[in-house]
Formats: structure tokens, sequence, C-alpha cells
């Protein structure tokens, strides 16, 4: 299936490790969250959610990816998900989560 849109969630794990990783900070709830809002907001777009191993920048808060858009967004947290979904919605970056 071709996806009008797809959002990859870090949930790496690193228990034990000493560093910090995405799946501890909300990256399983941040999946969650996508695919309920995105019932509400997007329900006419094929949109998918996966889970995304480390994207290697875990030491910048939870990573989100979304193609075809080529967003990479860090430090996401659960209350961020309607705003992305709107900017999805909207072709419109969120610049304040931009990995820089």
């Amino acid at each position: 299936m071709v996806y009008d849109c797809h959002i990859f969630v870090c949930t790496n794990d690193r228990t034990g490790s000493g560093r910090s990783f995405c799946g501890s900070e909300h990256g399983a709830s941040l999946i969650q969250k996508f695919k309920t809002e995105l019932k509400s907001y997007l329900a006419d777009k094929r949109v998918r959610v996966t889970r995304s191993g480390c994207l290697g920048i875990c030491n910048q808060g939870p990573t989100v990816m979304i193609y075809p858009q080529g967003w990479c967004l860090v430090n996401v947290q659960p209350n961020d998900v309607t705003e992305i979904i709107t900017a999805i919605k909207n072709n419109v970056p969120i610049e304040r989560l931009a990995c820089k």
C-alpha cells in the first residue's frame, strides 16, 4: 500500500546503558497518541505510524521522522502530537521541534 504520510517514532530501548533513549521518554505513548489523534484529524488520508529503532539522536529527546515531508522532529512530547498532525495536514513544518 502507498501511504500519503508515514510517521516513524523511535521506541529504542537502551535499558542499563546509562544513556538516554527515546523508548524511556514517551516513545510508546507517542505511538498510541498518534494513532488515536490520526483517526480524528487525518481520517481521509492513508497514514501509517511505525515504531523505529534508534535514529541516532536520542540526546535530543524523543525523535519522530515524517515522510514524504522529510521532517525530523526532536524532543517530541505527547502534547505535541495534535500540532504535528495539523502541520502534516497543512504541510507546514514545526520549526521549534525541527532537528538542528
